[in-house]
């Protein structure tokens, strides 16, 4: 719905903009530019599904591989622990953690098709043990917040997308995207714990936070201590390295437990290619109303009026031009990539604004789609602070994202 409103807006608001620029401006080429912005934006769109085909099913092709060699029930067991204690109103050993813990695991390999109905699933579960079947429960807003901080390991269709926009390295993001979205994931545990006085001292959650947080305070030191043309070559190299390691480790694991690896392969990249095919009309959709809004100036009038706000501050305002990647993030995903996808058509992939817009559109999740996919599949009506918490943690990975970027690419 919120995507509805979004794509009939940018129509409706470019048209007014540049009816005021031609009848008070006498600006006579801004409607035939957003014209042939249409066309253009459309090839753009088709032009990239198909290219977008290889890279997407490569990458799923290797996800099912990890999949069915049992990487997935490894990160359950090693999170399990973790989750006994911020769900403190399921009873131990209680069904719906395997849903649950399932749900994360997929998430945080990329594998979105097959997390969504594992979430749906421990919704109802969920919502089986809530005793006020309209009210969202302490335990379904935690939930619910945690996948919408977005914590994700491989961040598989921004790395295509970076690859058929011609990045030298398209997986060159994938630490900073790693670093913004355990900042993310760590405000909205936060933010919910206070909400629902949950201890997070213990003894337990103290040892996996405090690990992860040592590793990532350790990691940002580093990369301030050394000049910046070597936080980039570090950077790569080291995000290189740990992709083909985990391609490597996936693959070890499949043979370790006597997977057919190649059928499993083929099986996942069947998929990446029926994914890279559906999306032609969406992507031709959102990338032809973003291209009418900039040709109209309207783009241009929003990022210019930010760009002064944050100018007053004295802060450098290079990375206003990916804001609206990040504006766009908790609306809806097929908007937010549509402005990650014209900020690297604008200004280039392996450009600070075309970075950052990838570290934002991997540093959460869609707030407000998840929220109404997820609570509407159990007649939530009352969602009380889970609006809050998750635009919490938005809020805190954006920031996370410019600090990082600036950190890395800047």
């Amino acid at each position: 719905m919120a995507l509805n409103y979004i794509w009939v807006a940018f129509f409706l608001i470019a048209f007014v903009v540049a009816l005021i620029k031609l009848i008070f401006f006498g600006d006579t080429e801004v409607f035939p530019a957003m014209i042939q912005s249409t066309f253009d934006m459309a090839k753009t769109g088709f032009e990239l599904s198909l290219a977008l085909t290889g890279v997407l099913t490569l990458w799923m092709g290797i996800m099912r591989v990890g999949e069915k060699g049992g990487v997935v029930a490894i990160i359950a067991r090693f999170i399990s622990p973790l989750f006994t204690k911020i769900f403190p109103d399921i009873p131990k050993d209680h069904p719906v953690f395997g849903p649950m813990v399932m749900n994360f695991s997929m998430n945080f390999l990329g594998l979105d098709n097959a997390a969504t109905p594992l979430g749906l699933k421990a919704m109802s579960g969920l919502q089986e043990l809530n005793p006020n079947k309209d009210t969202a429960s302490n335990s379904q807003i935690m939930f619910l917040v945690l996948n919408t901080s977005g914590l994700t390991l491989i961040p598989v269709s921004i790395m295509a997308y970076r690859a058929t926009e011609g990045a030298a390295n398209p997986a060159d993001i994938f630490i900073p995207i790693l670093l913004a979205t355990f900042f993310s994931t760590l405000a909205g545990l936060i933010t919910v714990s206070l909400y629902q006085r949950i201890n997070l001292l213990n003894k337990t959650i103290l040892l996996y936070l405090g690990s992860l947080t040592a590793f990532i305070v350790f990691a940002i030191y580093y990369f301030q201590s050394i000049p910046q043309e070597q936080v980039q070559v570090i950077s790569s190299v080291a995000s290189s390295l740990i992709l083909f390691t985990v391609i490597a480790s996936f693959i070890g694991l499949a043979l370790k437990n006597k997977i057919n690896v190649y059928e499993a392969f083929i099986e996942g990249a069947k998929d990446g290619f029926n994914v890279a095919i559906k999306i032609i009309p969406y992507l031709v959709a959102i990338l032809v109303a973003i291209g009418v809004f900039r040709q109209s100036g309207t783009l241009d009038i929003l990022v210019n009026g930010l760009r002064e706000v944050f100018a007053l501050t004295g802060m450098n305002t290079d990375f206003v031009d990916a804001l609206p990647t990040a504006l766009m993030k908790p609306l809806s995903g097929g908007g937010a990539r549509g402005m990650m996808v014209e900020s690297m058509r604008t200004f280039g992939a392996d450009s600070f604004v075309g970075r950052l817009s990838s570290v934002f559109q991997g540093s959460t999740e869609t707030t407000f789609y998840v929220l109404a996919v997820y609570f509407g599949s159990v007649n939530i009506k009352n969602s009380r602070y889970a609006v809050t918490a998750g635009l919490i943690a938005d809020l805190v990975g954006v920031i996370a994202a410019i600090f990082i970027a600036y950190l890395f690419f800047y």
